[in-house]
């Protein structure tokens, strides 16, 4: 087994399964840097996201 396929460095199971996911991973981050939208501050950026898990928290309580 290759260190790439090794379970303790990859959640993948072939090697063409690893290149595809990093391949698409690729993609997406090529189409962020050359997306011509102003980026969000990080400060911002926080905020959105600890509204967005706070969110989740309680609709996942309401629902247990």
């Amino acid at each position: 087994m290759s260190l790439l396929l090794s379970p303790f460095y990859s959640d993948f199971e072939s090697e063409e399964e690893a290149e595809s996911y990093d391949r698409w991973f690729r993609a997406k981050v090529q189409a962020a840097l050359d997306d011509p939208s102003p980026g969000i501050p990080h400060e911002e950026a926080m905020v959105l996201l600890d509204q967005l898990l706070e969110e989740r928290r309680k609709n996942r309580h309401a629902a247990a």
